[in-house]
Formats: structure tokens, sequence, C-alpha cells
């Protein structure tokens, strides 16, 4: 597909550093010319936008990135179809994946993108096959070491990498539990995912609902949000329990985020428990044979693909602040182009 025949790139602004909670009036739409590109680098057109909670913690401070600066163009990973390779050895037509960011085109050094063979559609590969399923999967089979008959803890459970989680666990033979804020995402957890129970945080009796549903006791916790629900599931570990910390959705989105939770270190402490992070980065060598049994598991129906698609550039930053709210279920992307074809 060539370049709008206008020449024109529609972006969208990181306008406003956020003094509290985040709002679609702290982005501007703008259009510039596409540029072209030089040496080493290619024209690439965005087809699917990469909706996620650490959009919002990029703009806090710096990170596994450097901290979004207000006038940059909205940092975000992509699927992007290749309209002009310049000197490169990338073909036009080829399927890339990189952080083009929020707008229409961008010019990509050959290095900071990766080519890939589509198995599925496009936006599986945003999803179960793309960062979210391996951060998934290498943070529940590298970090967690689930073992079968386990109980596995799920914060965040219907989102875009919990629910994902929640599913390789039941994969693998464990009892799984997620939580969640609403009891209708519970149900589809149960009913339509095959987790064995979840928990409503903002239930009331949470602390009561989540000990009951668990047992009383959890091996593994694979931690999403931090705060509050990171609190109550260090009470329910077991001696020699495993906490996977994947991300702080919790703390993202706002001015003054909360302390670190009661019971660190003195939980780990006495009963002997080990609490890791992961970037998934970290095991890009392995990329590829995670996709390929990941792929599996999607052809064969054992792992669904859970999906949300908004159509439009300008509808990102009020996915954004949605997601924050928590009113998404499984990966939220934009599609910002068609696919190729």
């Amino acid at each position: 597909m060539t370049p709008r025949s206008d020449g024109a790139n529609r972006q969208v602004i990181y306008e406003h550093r956020p003094q509290g909670a985040l709002s679609a009036d702290d982005f501007r739409l703008v259009e510039v010319p596409i540029e072209a590109p030089g040496a080493g680098e290619l024209l690439c057109r965005t087809i699917l936008l990469s909706i996620d909670p650490a959009n919002r913690a990029w703009m806090q401070a710096r990170t596994y990135r450097d901290q979004l600066t207000e006038g940059d163009v909205m940092a975000g990973f992509t699927l992007c179809e290749v309209v002009d390779g310049g000197d490169t050895d990338v073909p036009a037509g080829s399927i890339v994946a990189c952080e083009a960011g929020w707008q229409e085109y961008a010019v990509m050094p050959v290095n900071r993108v990766r080519p890939l063979q589509p198995v599925a559609p496009l936006t599986h590969h945003m999803s179960v096959l793309g960062i979210t399923g391996l951060t998934a999967y290498f943070g529940l089979l590298a970090v967690g070491r689930p073992q079968a008959g386990e109980t596995v803890l799920v914060s965040a459970a219907a989102g875009a990498t919990g629910n994902v989680v929640g599913q390789l666990a039941r994969i693998k033979g464990c009892r799984v539990v997620g939580i969640t804020g609403s009891d209708a995402k519970n149900r589809m957890l149960v009913d339509e995912l095959g987790f064995d129970g979840a928990a409503n945080h903002r239930d009331p009796e949470f602390t009561r609902q989540l000990r009951e549903v668990c047992g009383g006791a959890i091996d593994l916790y694979f931690d999403n949000v931090g705060g509050r629900v990171l609190e109550r599931a260090l009470g329910l570990l077991q001696v020699h329990g495993r906490i996977v910390c994947c991300g702080v959705v919790s703390q993202y989105d706002t001015a003054t985020p909360a302390a670190g939770p009661r019971g660190v270190p003195g939980l780990l402490v006495t009963k002997r428990l080990r609490m890791e992070g992961l970037l998934v980065g970290d095991y890009a060598g392995e990329w590829p044979a995670a996709t390929a049994e990941l792929a599996h598991w999607l052809e064969s129906g054992e792992l669904v693909a859970l999906e949300e698609v908004h159509d439009g550039l300008d509808a990102a930053p009020a996915a954004l602040v949605g997601l924050l709210h928590g009113d998404n279920v499984g990966k939220r992307m934009v599609r910002v182009g068609p696919d190729p074809g």
C-alpha cells in the first residue's frame, strides 16, 4: 500500500503531563508531512497500535525506556507495513513489529524493527502472539515456574496479560484464580476461559472472598497491579511461594503513588518467598520458540485470544484513559490502518 495521496501523516502528541488522572485532553491530534526514509531507514505505515498501562508509566519517570517529554509523539508499540524499504534489505510489503508510536506513518531505523511472518490474524500478533502473550509466557513459565496441582492467583486477570497467564496456568495443570474489578468479568473468566474461580477487588468482602476462592492459600501470585491487592496476596502465599511482578497498574494513573505493601520484607523472610520482576526483552532470544508454542495452543483451542479493537487513531487517547479505569476485556488495541491486501 502506498502512502496517503495528500502526503499527510496524522500524529497524536503528548501535550500535557497529567497532574492527576490522565485525560484525553492531555493529547493533541496534528498533521505533518510524511517523511522519506534516509540511509538505513524504512517508512512504515501503522496498522495496529497497542494500548498498554505502561503508556501511562512512561509519562511518570524513566523506566526501561526514557521518560516521555511534552510535545513528543505519544510512544506505543505497533504492527506496521513497510511502504518504502529505502536502501535496506527489508522489502516493501513486509510486516514489522516496532515502536512507531501514535501516528499513521513513521520512519524507523532498520535495527529497531522486527520482521514478522504472520501465522494468524494480525490482531493475534498484537495479543497472544505478540509482546503481551510473550510477557505472560515468560513471566509465568520462566519466572513463576508453576507445577501441576498448584494454585495460581492472577490479578488484572481479565486484562491483556492476566487472561493469558491464567489460561497458560490452566494448560499446565494448575488451579487458577483470577482477580478483577467486576462480577461480569469474573463470570467470563470462569465460563469462557476455564478459570477455577475469581474474586472482585471492589467487593466490600474482597479479603474473605479471596481467601475462600483460593482455598485458604496459594503457591504462585502473578501481580499486575501492586498496592492493596498485592498486600492481600502476600498473606495467602504458602511457605516458599513465588510472586511474579509484571506491573503496578493501580499506581500508574496518579500523581501520588501509594507506599509499598505491608508485609515486605517481613513475609518474604518468614515464609521464604521469592519475589521477582521481569522484562520480556530479557528473553528475546527465546521469542521464536515461545511464539510457536503459543500459536500451537491457539490453533488447538486450548488458548483463547481475548481482544478489543478500537477504530481510528483519534480513538487512542480515550482508549488509554478507559484502560486505566479498567473498562477493557483482554488486549486493547487501536486499528490505525487496514491490513495489507
